[in-house]
């Protein structure tokens, strides 16, 4: 890990404490090690906000109001400031070690393997032998680490704005971050819009963004101009597959995204959804989307993992995604497909 992310740990014993954590330590003096702005008596609550004072933001954040999801913590593992955000790592009570950032979950051990792996291999199975990918976002290296079962791929490119992700990542998430080993992945470290802006036309069989929530900067990766961008970078059939929040709280963010898809994809757009315990809600959505060109059935892998997977280099088992989870995550429940208008018009996965 570079002098940054060294002297960040250092920064964890000299934060001012907050008030809330004070007087847990003064109950209960052994718990010391565990305070943070957004622990409280030993619980984790998340925060949209990296402010010190969660008491005022933490009801009230944009993304899920009026809920939180606390996680009991053992012991703050790191904490420390990039140019960009807050990073936070902490020792769960029963979720393993889990990564924050900017006072929100970005993964935790035990779970983190239903995101990967669908973020990944539902836009890889649907077309014949991807060979060249990119990834935006996706430092903790969970991504990498999915696409490089795929043997048929030459080139991953990764564009990550924050480098002390990928190296906070490397320290305490060594099972993620062994993507970065694959001797064909490209690190650009770098804003993903620029990146976009310059990549030749036509270059990519596959996109898949794995960004933050769309607040404050990462709000522009949800926007018509980044979707155009991305498009351009597709060769024809290509496909994209774009976190795309969660159906119980954002069927808003939903219905815009997929009606600015089905403006820029001329292709097919789809819907998609995993299990992720730890993620608001408990379930998190992807947006599948193709170029116009040879047609994708995002519904039926073509390109199936069973099949193609790099046996040789990935010893380590699938734990959540299969044939049958591909299939069956198209399918959307009818409250989701009567409050976001733009999913009325998706064809039934389960008609011939």
């Amino acid at each position: 890990m570079g002098d940054d992310a060294g002297k960040g740990m250092e920064e964890c014993h000299k934060n001012i404490i907050p008030a809330c954590c004070l007087k847990a330590r003064a109950s209960v003096p052994e718990h010391e090690a565990i305070c943070h702005s957004t622990v409280v008596s030993g619980w984790f609550s998340k925060s949209h906000s990296p402010s010190n004072d969660t008491r005022e933001n933490y009801f009230n954040n944009p993304m899920w109001p009026g809920e939180a999801h606390s996680l009991k913590v053992e012991s703050i593992l790191y904490s420390g400031k990039s140019q960009f955000q807050e990073i936070l790592v902490f020792e769960s009570t029963s979720y393993g070690k889990v990564l924050v950032l900017d006072g929100i979950v970005q993964l935790a051990e035990k779970d983190e393997f239903a995101y990967q792996e669908m973020i990944a291999h539902l836009p890889l199975c649907s077309i014949p032998s991807p060979k060249n990918v990119l990834v935006v976002g996706g430092g903790d290296g969970g991504v990498l680490r999915e696409i490089s079962r795929h043997g048929s791929v030459e080139v991953i490119d990764i564009c990550e704005i924050d480098e002390m992700v990928i190296d906070v990542s490397k320290k305490f998430f060594p099972e993620l971050a062994v993507g970065f080993e694959d001797p064909r992945v490209h690190l650009h470290i770098g804003d993903a819009v620029e990146f976009l802006r310059n990549a030749p036309e036509g270059k990519y069989d596959a996109v898949i963004v794995d960004s933050s929530d769309p607040v404050g900067p990462a709000q522009e990766l949800v926007e018509k101009p980044f979707f155009e961008r991305i498009a351009r970078a597709l060769r024809p059939g290509g496909v994209l597959c774009n976190m795309a929040e969660s159906m119980w709280l954002h069927t808003h963010l939903i219905d815009d995204m997929i009606s600015i898809c089905r403006e820029t994809f001329k292709g097919s757009v789809h819907y998609a959804w995993a299990s992720v315990p730890t993620y608001p809600s408990g379930v998190i959505g992807f947006l599948l989307c193709s170029t116009e060109g040879p047609a994708v059935d995002f519904l039926n892998p073509v390109n199936p993992i069973e099949k193609v997977e790099d046996a040789a280099n990935n010893k380590k088992e699938r734990r959540y995604y299969n044939s049958e989870i591909h299939a069956a995550a198209f399918a959307l429940p009818s409250f989701l497909k009567r409050e976001a208008k733009s999913l009325q018009h998706f064809p039934n996965p389960h008609k011939a």
